[in-house]
């Protein structure tokens, strides 16, 4: 998926949330997977194309170019550009291919590909971007299991169970973490409690339980 960076300091997302400096959250074009102010009922995985660094984020805007495109959904469902693949934008589908002679639900001239915007702190920050690119995108209420909510963010994804090991990215506030399994490591007083307890996240990297504001959605066995 193409990503682009909000930016818009001191606007107003489509839920309702002031966009602040280096903030962190994401935009899809369709109110379908938008969460409520304050939630991250729609949470997306973003990562860069080598894998290297990722950010989970909640969605708290629309956008980019189309209002009514829910990409990720199959055509049975899908509000518009029912003829297209499913997970393939419309935007996208008009800048590369002329799809709708090149142009997105206003009319306007498609003048890059992208499905999705972040704001600047995910972008910078979390995936350390330094320009508009490409990104692998997972829509995580797509899927099941355990989850994990970040109370207390942005959160680093560590590549151990310690502070010692390497940020791989970050977790937003609000943002929901599938949780594999869990280990002791590194006692660590944070927002809610003092633990040794670490979630390892689907992929491979670790979170903090002291930074957790709640667990759902299942039994997480030790890993």
């Amino acid at each position: 998926m193409y990503a682009t960076r909000i930016g818009l300091v001191g606007g107003t997302t489509a839920n309702g949330h002031t966009v602040r400096a280096r903030d962190h959250f994401a935009a899809l074009p369709s109110r379908r997977g938008l969460s409520p102010r304050g939630t991250g009922d729609y949470t997306v995985k973003v990562c860069t194309t080598s894998g290297g660094r990722c950010e989970y984020a909640p969605v708290w805007d629309v956008g980019p170019w189309n209002t009514r495109d829910d990409w990720w959904n199959p055509s049975s469902i899908r509000e518009n550009w029912k003829d297209l693949p499913r997970g393939r934008p419309e935007a996208q589908a008009a800048y590369q291919s002329n799809y709708n002679g090149g142009l997105d639900q206003f009319g306007r001239t498609v003048r890059n590909p992208a499905g999705l915007d972040l704001a600047d702190g995910t972008f910078w920050d979390g995936l350390r971007l330094t320009d508009n690119a490409w990104v692998d995108v997972t829509l995580l209420w797509t899927g099941g299991g355990a989850r994990a909510v970040v109370g207390s963010g942005p959160l680093n994804l560590r590549a151990g169970a310690g502070t010692s090991y390497a940020s791989r990215g970050l977790a937003a506030t609000y943002a929901q973490v599938p949780v594999q399994c869990y280990v002791t490591g590194q006692k660590i007083t944070g927002t809610y409690r003092t633990t040794t307890r670490w979630y390892r996240l689907v992929g491979g990297t670790y979170v903090s339980h002291a930074y957790l504001s709640s667990i759902y959605g299942g039994t997480v066995p030790r890993c």
